[in-house]
């Protein structure tokens, strides 16, 4: 008879700690069909998973329409507290496993496209050398990602950071470089300085997946940093497309030196205004601070602070 209170009350609390984990991916997500297919369940079965929690609790904690999830005042303060739970618990966990077994199981990264293509998957076999027993999810869009809502452990991007609810760890930095095709650049003649741009020459801007809007050129001139906000005659969205222009012969570019150096080394592409390059961009890796850091991806953050900057540098 004691056997099987303590099983029903064991299952008891595996269920309770399944539907909390339910419940916070629910909120995080916004939506139970991406929660449930984060957490590798059914649609019927998170949601019957969060229904048994505010019957346990005796409250309401979630508002559902057609459209969307909202927590209600109870639910949001339950979150809150249940998040810091599930992180201890993790956090135990890991401390345990870490010390234990070798890191494993998934990681979901995010990373732009050009930088995927020339800096992290030509890097990642020596990763997954190191660490056999991970597997990785690889995104590659240079759009930004929600990494709660889209349960990704962290994103490889250039630029300063504008979201307080993420921590960013800086990884390198990747020189920039302004260049154009030869047959370009003899049709239309070499820019002799900065200013010329606006001579009529044909810029290929990249446009901010985000926005929409042209990154400006930028140049350092007489030691200060300065922008050269000029009308482009191609702009692309996407750092491989972008760079596909220029080679096309569509007009002058400036990009990152990794991206290009295969182009520049085989003269594809010319360097230009070199005596004015701007300063290197600075890259980092980013992740969310109210989500424990898991082995696995402490390990891969250490492994990028190791190998990117030279790899963000990696040219000629």
């Amino acid at each position: 008879y004691r056997c099987i209170i303590r099983c029903h009350t064991e299952k008891q609390n595996v269920d309770q700690l399944m539907a909390m984990r339910a419940f916070t991916r629910v909120v995080e997500t916004g939506n139970f069909t991406r929660a449930a297919d984060s957490l590798n369940l059914p649609n019927a079965t998170l949601s019957k998973l969060v229904k048994s929690l505010e019957a346990h609790l005796g409250v309401r904690l979630l508002h559902r329409t057609t459209r969307r999830v909202v927590t209600t005042p109870e639910g949001q303060d339950y979150y809150e507290k249940a998040s810091r739970v599930l992180i201890d618990i993790e956090e135990i966990d890991t401390s345990f496993s870490a010390s234990q077994s070798r890191p494993k199981g998934y990681l979901r990264i995010d990373v732009g496209g050009s930088t995927a293509r020339e800096v992290l998957i030509p890097a990642l076999p020596d990763f997954l050398q190191r660490y056999p027993e991970i597997k990785i999810d690889l995104g590659v869009s240079d759009r930004p990602v929600d990494l709660i809502s889209g349960n990704v452990d962290c994103v490889i991007r250039g630029g300063s950071l504008d979201d307080s609810s993420l921590i960013a760890r800086h990884i390198g930095d990747a020189p920039m470089v302004t260049c154009a095709t030869p047959g370009y650049l003899k049709a239309a003649g070499v820019p002799a300085y900065p200013d010329e741009l606006r001579n009529g020459h044909k810029l290929v801007s990249y446009l901010s997946p985000l926005t929409g809007r042209a990154f400006p050129f930028r140049f350092i001139v007489e030691g200060e940093m300065r922008e050269m906000k000029t009308q482009h005659h191609i702009g692309v969205n996407e750092s491989n497309a972008h760079l596909a222009a220029a080679v096309a012969g569509m007009g002058i570019i400036q990009t990152f030196c990794y991206a290009a150096k295969d182009e520049l080394n085989n003269g594809t592409l010319v360097e230009i205004l070199q005596a004015w390059r701007p300063a290197s961009y600075p890259f980092y890796v980013v992740y969310p601070q109210n989500r424990h850091m898991t082995h696995r991806l402490r390990v891969f953050i250490d492994w990028l602070t190791e190998v990117f900057p030279a790899a963000l540098c990696d040219y000629r």
